[in-house]
């Protein structure tokens, strides 16, 4: 039996010292002083004095080790314990192989798949508990918002579609099967008077209950005629 930790990190690899030192300020605010979380790297250590994680690359794992609070990427925040395993050295080194097979470097996303979440599951796997909430609640939270965005447009994708399907509806609705021939954009077949009904009311739709777009004539127009 062996005892776990998460070591987390402040995320300052960008190359711009601002942008940094902006990072290390906003952790500070959101983790010390609201206690809500930040932008972090974590690392989960198990035996050996070494520290294991999930990045980014192009070929082969993306799981990888460093020295305990070594990684020369970040800057070193905090250590938590998770507990303790029963697994032996030999069984976590088999779970850390497996977990090097089903995390292939390009599978990364800062989102949806990064290195809190790699730990998440090693945890699982040792069986001791999962980080802290706070250590990855942006990613979970811009997550959830990218989520909204996609089923906000499913839904009005599926708006314009019933919008397209009522709007046929109320085509055949309004000029009936004797016009069902009489495509969109041309003339009644046999110089019927389909499409002038149509024109007419697609010109003003008042119109469409007016006597001469029903076809009479105004009786005082016949008198002068």
């Amino acid at each position: 039996m062996t005892e776990v930790f998460v070591h987390v990190y402040d995320v300052t690899n960008s190359a711009s010292v601002k942008t940094n030192a902006a990072i290390v300020q906003l952790n500070k605010l959101f983790r010390d002083g609201i206690g809500v979380g930040g932008i972090f790297h974590s690392a989960v250590e198990v035996y050996d004095y070494e520290e294991w994680s999930f990045g980014y690359c192009e070929n082969g794992s993306g799981v990888f080790s460093c020295s305990r609070k070594g990684n020369p990427l970040y800057t070193y925040r905090e250590t938590v314990s998770l507990g303790f395993t029963t697994f032996s050295r030999l069984k976590v080194n088999q779970v850390l192989t497996e977990l090097s097979r089903e995390w292939p470097g390009y599978s990364y996303d800062l989102l949806s798949r990064n290195c809190n979440h790699f730990c998440d599951q090693f945890c699982e796997r040792l069986g001791v508990q999962k980080l802290p909430a706070w250590v990855n609640r942006f990613a979970n939270a811009g997550d959830a918002a990218v989520e909204a965005v996609e089923n906000t447009m499913k839904r009005l994708r599926q708006a314009k579609t019933d919008f397209i399907l009522a709007s046929k509806v109320a085509y055949r609705f309004l000029f009936g099967a004797s016009t069902s021939s009489v495509s969109p954009d041309g003339d009644a077949p046999n110089g019927s008077g389909g499409s002038l009904l149509r024109l007419s009311f697609l010109k003003s739709p008042v119109n469409l209950i007016s006597k001469n777009c029903l076809g009479f004539q105004d009786p005082d127009a016949v008198e002068k005629s």
